[in-house]
């Protein structure tokens, strides 16, 4: 189950780069983001009025609780929407291929977990991939500007690499449920604040298409998506849960390219390969 519930919230987070790069046509992207925030949180009302959600707040949590809000949603989505808006769908999919790396590298740094030489290796072939890719890339109608969106997709995968470990540390002493509400009640706090500066901007008119979408952003994405990762991270390593984002990529790309449009060019397959040898590398056992 763990894996299956891995599987199906990476298929819902490589849509959600699709769904953002279509309703950010028409709504503002701060809008957007406190949109899905609010919807995911009023969607966990009625699981703790009912008693669902397990909540023993231990003393000396809260830092931890406020980096992993900080972490993600709160900068993930910063970054990411506007990395979105200025690279295409299936260049930030690939970008994601970063992310097991990264958590490789923090397991180390925080949680003391030895890795052999070839995750190092690894590493540096995927980066390399990721600056290949972002450097070669050309402006176009759906990327005015990917060298700049490339750079804030891999500073969101940064914020992730921090939610997991630290959901990986609170996951024993508070429910997925209770860490997702968590994430949705700081995004909320976050965005609104946003939208009250001169950045933020509510929409004139509520479009049907656009704002079914937006709910499915908030219901199906950050609550699900989130719920059913932070669920299987408690019941795996972070390691085995980190390689199942390789699957981000290869579902953006497929839907970007049926959804949107988006051709890959042969220099981009190649990059993505490189990002990919470096995926592989990095999880495949010491022989």
């Amino acid at each position: 189950m763990p894996y299956l519930a891995l599987t199906l919230a990476m298929f819902l987070w490589s849509s959600a780069f699709i769904v953002l790069k279509y309703v950010f046509q028409f709504y503002h992207p701060l809008a957007v983001l406190f949109a899905r925030m609010a919807i995911a949180t009023l969607c966990l009302l009625p699981l703790a009025m009912g008693g669902r959600i397990r909540w023993r707040y231990r003393q000396g949590d809260w830092p931890w609780l406020l980096a992993m809000g900080l972490c993600e949603p709160c900068l993930y989505f910063l970054f990411e929407a506007n990395a979105l808006m200025h690279t295409s769908a299936s260049q930030a999919g690939v970008i994601t291929a970063t992310l097991p790396m990264m958590m490789a590298a923090g397991a180390a740094a925080f949680l003391h977990e030895r890795q052999p030489r070839q995750v190092w290796l690894g590493i540096a072939l995927s980066f390399a991939g990721v600056i290949w890719l972002s450097m070669d890339s050309q402006a176009g109608p759906g990327a005015p500007n990917p060298l700049l969106g490339n750079a804030l997709e891999f500073c969101a995968m940064v914020c992730a690499s921090g939610y997991v470990l630290i959901a990986k540390r609170l996951s024993a002493r508070y429910s997925p449920l209770a860490l997702t509400g968590v994430q949705t009640l700081a995004g909320c706090a976050w965005f609104g604040l946003a939208m009250l500066t001169p950045w933020g901007a509510w929409p004139d008119a509520l479009l049907l298409v656009p704002s079914l979408w937006v709910l499915y952003l908030g219901a199906a994405i950050t609550l699900g998506a989130y719920g059913l990762y932070t669920w299987a991270v408690s019941r795996i390593p972070v390691a085995r849960a980190g390689a199942f984002n390789n699957l981000i990529p290869v579902f953006t790309v497929a839907m970007a390219w049926l959804l949107l449009g988006e051709t890959p060019q042969p220099w981009q397959g190649a990059a993505g390969a490189l990002v990919f040898a470096g995926v592989w590398l990095s999880q495949r056992r010491p022989t």
